[in-house]
């Protein structure tokens, strides 16, 4: 379990504690079992190359294979009213798209409530998941999986799913746009709870 390191992050807080796993059952539950035990700070990332029960809404099963892709957690500790958090998920959705659009020139859609979406397949997903006392949030994660580099994708999702790679035939630096999401999202929240 390593410490990634964003060349690119500016954060005072998001990103700046990371913990890495090669292989993991779930970057989401990985966060969720160390708030249990709070054992975690705010901010903290919790990244995988592969996670072998990943999963988005309703529990559906997310795949990520060892081929470069991003999946990945994050816990913040807002203490605030649930009603700050309205229309969160969309707020990160357009996040991604502006990171990829203004990194790369690579142009994703919107599927609500929380997909990323490329001529009509998905590329992503965006999890976020509270844990509330009374209508205060004591816990926020987010949960992000996207296919950058992958090549094949398996019989089950190929006609639903695709990947930037295949779409638009460009490399991406998974640590770059993560980095950058990190840096949009904190100067996004800052006001709110950071």
């Amino acid at each position: 379990m390593n410490k990634i390191k964003f060349e690119n992050l500016k954060t005072k807080v998001i990103g700046q504690k990371n913990f890495y796993y090669e292989q993991i059952d779930s970057t989401q539950k990985e966060i969720w079992r160390r708030v249990e035990k709070e054992e975690i700070d705010n901010g903290t990332l919790i990244v995988a190359d592969m996670q072998t029960a990943g999963f988005g809404t309703h529990g559906r099963k997310w795949y990520t294979e060892k081929t470069n892709n991003i999946a990945f957690s994050l816990v913040l500790f807002p203490n605030c009213h649930i009603d700050k958090l309205n229309n969160l998920t969309f707020e990160i959705a357009e996040i991604w798209v502006n990171t990829f659009k203004d990194l790369y020139e690579i142009e994703l859609d919107i599927k609500l409530p929380n997909d990323l979406m490329i001529n009509g397949k998905k590329v992503g997903g965006i999890l976020t998941e509270t844990k509330l006392q009374g209508n205060d949030v004591r816990a926020l994660v987010i949960g992000v999986g996207i296919n950058t580099n992958q090549k094949e994708l398996s019989d089950e999702i190929k006609d639903i799913s695709t990947s930037i790679r295949n779409e638009f035939n460009r490399e991406v630096n998974n640590y770059k746009v993560i980095g950058e999401f990190c840096n949009r999202l904190e100067a996004r929240l800052d006001n709110i709870f950071l």
